[in-house]
């Protein structure tokens, strides 16, 4: 299950990461409201979906002006002049395909003086069953590119789930950043609530890109994507209430609903199978004999006439 930028940073304040104030808007008159409530000089409009490359996108119907999908702002009119050209058009990243996602809501955040932007994200691993950090210095990039071009500016470290995350860690990861003095400090602090919000909120992504240092020397995250495990939903409602059914594929929600393990895809073979292994192996020979299938179902193993 994903969550928007502003939820994100919403469940990782409770957990007491530093995070710049922000309120989150559904109109332009709503956006002027709290970036006034704010005060400062310096504002960051961003259009919420459930995808990434926001900043870098462009909204169809701008017609190619490319003035992305987060943009900063000098002033209190021109928060509320970026909410109104974004509230309601579609964002076409990288990530959404060329049908885009409608923005339905912006956040509004203030500002900060960055003077380094570096890449933080805690993922599952499945293959070592540990909780594991992502760090690189190539903060503000895509970590994909960074993997192909320089795969030796990105550190690896596992934490074992019987210690948690400890002091070493923390201290390994900052010196990889090339953090100093009172920042290393900031970076130990900021990791340990980090690793605490993943743990407690059965999170299986937490990706900060990019993770800054202010020229005050702290160390923040100016961006949060969240992902949980949808399984454990059941004893996470506070988190399964932040769920934006408007951001998920109509046919995948109404799947969901009658528990039926559904992906839509983009071919043109349709598959109805009882069990998640022969679904993937129906799915591999329709690609094997040079066809595409239009989705994966597995129905479950005895179904019923009625669940079929």
């Amino acid at each position: 299950m994903n969550i928007h930028e502003y939820q994100a940073k919403q469940v990782l304040k409770k957990y007491g990461v530093p995070v710049p104030d922000g309120g989150v808007a559904y109109t332009a008159a709503e956006a002027e409201k709290v970036a006034s409530g704010m005060g400062g000089e310096v504002f960051v409009v961003k259009s919420q979906i459930h995808a990434g490359g926001r900043g870098k996108g462009t909204f169809k119907e701008d017609e190619g002006k490319g003035k992305g999908g987060v943009r900063i702002c000098k002033s209190v009119a021109e928060v509320k002049e970026a909410a109104a050209d974004m509230i309601g058009k579609t964002l076409v990243t990288h990530q959404t395909g060329p049908a885009g996602k409608e923005v339905k809501r912006i956040y509004v955040e203030e500002g900060c003086a960055i003077e380094r932007e570096l890449y933080l994200s805690m993922l599952i691993d499945r293959v070592s069953c540990r909780v594991t950090i992502m760090a690189s210095t190539e903060g503000g990039m895509n970590i994909e590119e960074v993997a192909s071009e320089t795969p030796e500016k990105i550190l690896l470290q596992s934490i074992d789930p019987a210690t948690g995350i400890q002091g070493f860690h923390c201290r390994k990861i900052a010196f990889a950043l090339g953090l100093k003095g009172g920042q290393i400090k900031s970076c130990a602090k900021l990791l340990g609530s980090l690793y605490e919000a993943f743990t407690a909120t059965d999170a299986s992504l937490l990706e900060i890109n990019p993770l800054v240092v202010t020229k005050d020397g702290d160390v923040i995250p100016l961006d949060a994507k969240m992902n949980f495990d949808s399984n454990a939903m059941y004893r996470q409602p506070d988190i399964h209430e932040l769920r934006d059914e408007d951001e998920e594929d109509a046919m995948e929600l109404e799947a969901s609903k009658h528990d039926l393990n559904y992906i839509k895809l983009d071919g043109t073979i349709g598959c109805m199978v009882n069990g998640a292994g022969l679904a993937m192996s129906t799915m591999d020979i329709i690609q094997l004999r040079g066809g595409t299938p239009a989705n994966f179902l597995d129905v479950g193993g005895g179904a019923t006439a009625e669940r079929v």
